[in-house]
């Protein structure tokens, strides 16, 4: 070997140890010239009482990135699954894991207020991005928002609001209101009593009994000594299917008309069977929309998952649709945090339930239906209120 020869062989091996070295040094994601790939953690009721609505947001929501290659601005996913179990009481436990433990990128939950209020306080003492697909809880984009917190689906006061507005411009004076007495009642009862108020209504009564107590028939006595011109009620799941079978029982379909916020008559229908008919309520999205995007998303998801799509499908669906417009943005960047907050809160989802952008509290400014149940249906009425944006009290970002 030549001097020149072997000068040349020593430059290339202390370049490759130069190499190997540097390379101890570079970020997990540029691990043997590629992207790491972003980690979700999906904090979801996969059990239990909400385990329908759980896999209708997880599967809605995988189908919206599969739509996009299965990647989110070029990268590979990778997901996380944990089941909250719909227990606020290991709400941030479970949390914590999914941040602390598995160090997702982001964290997705879920159906409970009172679980995700915890992953709100988690996901705020972390700084972690979150996005909530489905709890309605005020708070969150009220008093507890922050700029890595993001909501895809409602608060509490929506759609009542609207129900409050269209009882109004009906002419009607007087309401009873109905709930369980916990906080998403409240806060339903509350959106009322202020869309009613502004059109010169009023509440003159609430019923509550303890969640999730379903005897009902001190209530309806009390309902029909009252003799209101409506009853507006928030109940969800078998609570709302005994609610409504109740009422028809007792006979005060025929003189006070019984409406509500969606989730009364939203999954529950083939259990209220003829009770339900004819029932009219309030939501962001509705069956029957002639919307192009309402009828691709429904064919997509029957196709992926062999069963019809519902407001949770839709939810789920549009948190992968955020997601991807924010990492689109910065190129699958996660770290790019300033920015990425940044496309997530100018992005405009084109939704099943009709295009919506964000408040600056991070809450959908979204139109909310009326809707009236026909067969197995929530059909649409009409829009109850146009591009409604909850009014985020307590919310210094506003």
């Amino acid at each position: 070997m030549t001097k020149a020869t072997e000068t040349a062989s020593r430059r290339r091996v202390l370049a490759g140890l130069a190499a190997g070295a540097a390379a101890g040094f570079l970020p997990a994601r540029f691990a043997i010239g590629q992207q790491a790939k972003v980690k979700l953690g999906l904090m979801l009721p996969y059990t239990g009482t909400y385990a329908a609505l759980g896999k209708n947001i997880d599967e809605a929501f995988r189908l919206a990135l599969a739509e996009k290659g299965g990647r989110l601005g070029g990268r590979e996913v990778e997901y996380v699954v944990l089941d909250d179990e719909s227990d606020p009481a290991k709400g941030a436990e479970n949390a914590n894991k999914l941040v602390s433990r598995d160090k997702v990128d982001v964290l997705i939950g879920t159906v409970h207020s009172g679980v995700a209020m915890a992953m709100v306080k988690v996901a705020t003492d972390n700084d972690s991005l979150l996005i909530i697909p489905n709890a309605g809880a005020d708070a969150a984009t009220g008093p507890a928002c922050a700029p890595n917190i993001f909501r895809t689906s409602f608060s509490n006061w929506q759609p009542g609001f609207a129900m409050g507005k269209v009882a109004a411009a009906r002419g009607q004076k007087r309401a009873v209101a109905v709930s369980w007495d916990y906080a998403a009642g409240h806060e339903s009862i509350n959106g009322f009593k202020e869309g009613f108020a502004a059109g010169g209504g009023k509440v003159e009564n609430e019923l509550l009994l303890p969640f999730p107590q379903v005897e009902f028939q001190a209530i309806l006595t009390q309902i029909a000594a009252l003799k209101p011109e409506l009853v507006y009620t928030f109940f969800a799941g078998g609570g709302a299917v005994k609610f409504v079978k109740d009422y028809a029982a007792a006979g005060l379909g025929n003189s006070v008309p019984l409406v509500g916020a969606g989730f009364l008559t939203d999954g529950t229908l083939a259990a209220q069977g003829a009770a339900a008919q004819g029932l009219e309520t309030t939501l962001h999205y509705a069956d029957g929309l002639d919307l192009p995007k309402d009828k691709a998303f429904r064919a997509a998801f029957k196709k992926a998952a062999n069963r019809e799509a519902d407001v949770y499908a839709v939810q789920g669906y549009d948190t992968g649709q955020l997601l991807v417009a924010g990492l689109a943005a910065v190129k699958g960047e996660v770290t790019a945090r300033k920015e990425l907050i940044a496309a997530m809160e100018k992005a405009e989802i084109d939704s099943p339930r009709g295009k919506f952008t964000l408040s600056k509290a991070h809450n959908p400014v979204q139109d909310i239906y009326l809707r009236k149940v026909q067969g197995l249906e929530n059909r649409y009425v009409s829009v109850a209120a146009k591009a409604l944006a909850d009014p985020a009290r307590g919310c210094k970002m506003v």
